[in-house]
């Protein structure tokens, strides 16, 4: 839905500026964040619905980052999507089984994208206010 707040988290800021600039033309309130100690900082008073997760982050990867967020009463919620540039064998598992909802893998296709991000958001039903 439109104005749906997301947090976009990836250590690349050429990822950062294109999946922002394609989630807020789609209508999205969307916020950035360079690696775990800034998306925990932004989730001080950001609640999004969604994150799209990158899994090669710096210090905290991304699956270590989401197994905290699902472990929060407050911020278990969340839908959390997987994105990773470097896809591996058995990588998806790992993302689901560390509570991930998705997974895309990069380069991202838009269209792709923006599916995958609709179909979660009206599935998960979440409003987070």
């Amino acid at each position: 839905m439109p104005n749906d707040p997301i947090l976009v988290v990836d250590d690349n800021a050429q990822n950062l500026k294109l999946t922002r600039l394609l989630l807020e033309s789609e209508g999205y309130d969307v916020r950035i964040a360079e690696d775990a100690e800034q998306a925990l900082d932004l989730l001080e008073g950001f609640r999004p619905r969604l994150i799209l997760m990158d899994l090669q982050l710096p210090k905290m990867d991304g699956l270590s980052l989401t197994r905290l967020l699902k472990r929060d009463d407050e911020r278990k919620q969340i839908v959390v999507i997987a994105l990773t540039a470097y896809a591996m064998k058995g990588d998806r598992e790992k993302a689901l089984a560390a509570g991930c909802d998705g997974y895309v893998t990069k380069p991202i296709d838009a269209d792709g994208l923006l599916a995958t991000i609709a179909a979660h958001l009206d599935r998960s039903g979440v409003r987070i206010e």
